[in-house]
């Protein structure tokens, strides 16, 4: 699956960037170093001037690529489930059963990230951090809707409708396909986020992941 995803452009909505950053060598460092420094400060206080100072250029550069800080965080979430969505598929497919393969969706949107090096400018490890920590952002703007009819959240919902097909595949009379699917998606984002700083009041920890939950769940939800 590494050889065949290696192979694989994630291909991102257009109208999100000024100019494709695949496409140069300095709009590959701009993706590179963002995720690292979003990460590392938080999105708040992410500033392209001091993206800037991280790839030795100024800001105008970066604005060359991206009109604003929350285009490029729609960029790196879009970009990030576009990736998920791959993986996804390439567990899921040639699998017959059918509870078999929704547990193995499960876990390719609910376990922890590895980084894949076949993306040498994207640490998806990282990106998955960022995810857990700032995505619920970019959809809890009052430019949700408008946005969501432009399509930059196309990826996101292609992900979550893969899930439903799944869902329905193993139970076809089950009445909430669409709650449950989103619910596993977000809610593994924000499992994952409690057991790193809310440890109290969840479940997960080293012993039981949101994967194991999210399995347990949907076995005793569809059975």
């Amino acid at each position: 699956m590494q050889t065949v995803i290696s192979n694989i452009v994630i291909n991102v909505n257009e109208k999100l960037y000024v100019k494709n950053p695949e496409t140069t060598e300095l709009g590959k460092k701009i993706l590179e170093k963002s995720i690292v420094l979003i990460d590392e400060i938080g999105f708040e206080n992410f500033t392209f001037k001091k993206l800037g100072e991280q790839i030795g250029s100024n800001e105008s550069s970066i604005y060359r690529y991206f009109e604003s800080k929350h285009k490029l965080m729609l960029y790196l979430s879009s970009w990030y489930w576009g990736w998920i969505e791959y993986r996804l598929v390439f567990a899921t497919s040639n699998i017959t059963d059918s509870m078999e393969k929704l547990k193995r969706a499960i876990t390719i949107v609910t376990d922890k990230i590895e980084d894949d090096t076949a993306t040498l400018h994207i640490n998806e490890a990282i990106l998955n951090s960022i995810v857990i920590s700032e995505f619920t952002k970019t959809l809890l703007t009052k430019e949700v809707e408008e946005e969501n009819k432009t399509g930059y959240f196309q990826v996101y919902k292609r992900v979550i409708n893969r899930i439903i097909t799944l869902i329905l595949e193993v139970q076809p009379n089950y009445q909430y396909p669409k709650s449950l699917a989103s619910s596993i998606v977000e809610g593994a984002l924000h499992q994952h986020y409690l057991k790193k700083h809310l440890k109290t009041i969840t479940d997960c920890d080293t012993n039981n992941s949101p994967t194991n939950f999210y399995t347990d769940l949907i076995e005793k939800t569809l059975k």
